[in-house]
């Protein structure tokens, strides 16, 4: 490596652990930002993978959500018990099945998307107008990153 190219790396390396950490805090402090309600963050995250996804078997969301199958299968059984969760036969292997968020999984969803919008649209009210239009471009940039 250069010496250019190893003043080039070291901001961006800087920049990098900059933005993790605060993407990070972000992320965590939006995700605090809940409605009264007993579903767990595990609970959310599935729910939310299976509506991203449409639906997937059992062991696809035991991989997406990085859990084992064993663990998906409790995490499915509370969702189903509420009545967030359907399964249905899958169309090609009558051994397994295909879960699909319901209507009323879309709406409680919805409720946390709702609520976490309001709180980060509040903090964002607090900033100069300056500042939001930072944020917008910052957005789109984080955007174009997440593609790569």
């Amino acid at each position: 490596m250069s010496v250019t190219e190893a003043m080039v790396a070291e901001p961006a390396t800087q920049l990098a652990e900059a933005l993790r950490d605060a993407i990070t805090r972000l992320n965590r402090r939006v995700r605090q930002a809940r409605p009264v309600g007993d579903l767990t963050v595990t609970q959310l995250s599935a729910l939310t993978s299976l509506e991203l996804a449409g639906a997937l078997t059992p062991r696809e969301l035991a991989d997406v959500e990085r859990v084992q199958p064993p663990t998906m299968t409790k995490i499915v059984a509370k969702l189903e018990d509420r009545g967030l969760v359907q399964r249905t036969p899958h169309p090609t292997d009558g051994r397994q099945v295909i879960l699909s968020s319901t209507g009323l999984g879309r709406e409680i969803l919805g409720q946390f998307q709702r609520v976490r919008d309001e709180w980060l649209a509040a903090r964002l009210a607090e900033l100069t107008p300056e500042e939001r239009d930072v944020l917008t471009q910052a957005a789109a940039l984080l955007s174009r990153l997440a593609r790569y």
